[in-house]
């Protein structure tokens, strides 16, 4: 799924010179929904390709590494970057750190893909560092850790 995306990012990467850099660590297996995962990983790579555009050098560094009980995916760039602090309001619906003159869109794109991790178990977070890049993470369960939905309701059963 990540290769797809990136390789569709591939051609207008070399016009505006940006530098996509994939790091794979193995194969991912999961139940997941294809689609939607593409739609998470199209927006955080739009998203970078969109704050680095006004860098001479722009890096895009996508990739995966398996951590634990989960594999967490990122998106790194050396773009226009962010204050920290704001990291937990980028996820919400129509939150903006930039003026819209300065890059485009209305703040949707990051909520989609909380929303999409988020139903395949998994989470969503970020850093940054104000005109030095951004990095974009989520985390999805490796399918050996993935709780039925009847062991879920065991374990609340057995916390009451």
């Amino acid at each position: 799924v990540v290769k797809n995306v990136v390789y569709r990012f591939t051609e207008k990467a070399e016009k505006e010179n940006t530098h996509l850099i994939l790091q794979t660590n193995g194969a991912i297996t999961g139940n997941f929904d294809k689609i939607r995962l593409e739609e998470a990983i199209t927006n955080l790579i739009s998203n970078a390709a969109k704050y680095t555009r006004k860098r001479d050098h722009a890096r895009i560094e996508i990739g995966w590494v398996p951590e634990g009980e989960e594999d967490v995916f990122f998106v790194r760039d050396n773009g226009a970057g962010f204050d920290t602090v704001y990291a937990d309001k980028l996820f919400r619906v129509f939150q903006r750190l930039h003026p819209s003159d300065e890059f485009e869109g209305i703040g949707v794109g990051l909520a989609i893909v909380r929303r999409i991790v988020h139903r395949h178990g998994g989470r969503t977070w970020a850093e940054g560092e104000k005109d030095k890049g951004a990095a974009f993470y989520f985390s999805l369960p490796k399918p050996e850790f993935i709780a039925t939905e009847t062991q879920r309701i065991s374990r609340l059963r057995l916390s009451i």
